[in-house]
């Protein structure tokens, strides 16, 4: 008899192993969606990095990873209710969207004229920062 129920555990454990990935593939997509989730971070100051595909990375690898950070993520305060509103198509407010621009800008900006002398490099960032603008003006604008 316990010899039974020591199968149907084992069993259990392994297709619940199966439907995640195992213990160690939830491990490998947990630490991604905790790199990534980094990286949005980062790229909120810095307009070179982009923030929203992180973000979409962090939460794709926490659903496959880990139930709690995934939950974490959507329902905090910083993040949830932006990927929310990414994910759903809901839109952006226009100050968000102006606040975004001017910080992209400023950056981008600055980069050029102080931090960069090379001529391509700078042709280089200033189309990152025209290319980053046409995505931002092209996200759904919401009201409020």
């Amino acid at each position: 008899m316990s010899r039974e129920r020591d199968m149907k555990v084992v069993t259990d454990r392994a297709a619940s192993e199966h439907k995640t990935g195992g213990g160690g593939a939830r491990l490998l997509w947990t630490s991604a969606g905790t790199f990534f989730l980094a990286l949005g971070i980062v790229g909120i100051p810095l307009p070179i990095l982009p923030t929203t595909p992180f973000l979409l990375l962090a939460a794709a690898c926490y659903l496959r990873g880990s139930e709690k950070m995934y939950k974490w993520l959507l329902t905090n305060r910083m993040f949830g209710q932006y990927l929310s509103d990414y994910r759903e198509k809901r839109g952006v407010p226009w100050t968000i969207k102006i606040v975004a621009l001017v910080i992209l800008w400023s950056a981008m900006g600055l980069t050029v004229l102080v931090a960069v002398s090379d001529v391509i490099i700078q042709i280089i960032i200033i189309a990152i920062a025209f290319f980053v603008t046409l995505h931002i003006l092209t996200i759904k604008t919401r009201s409020g």
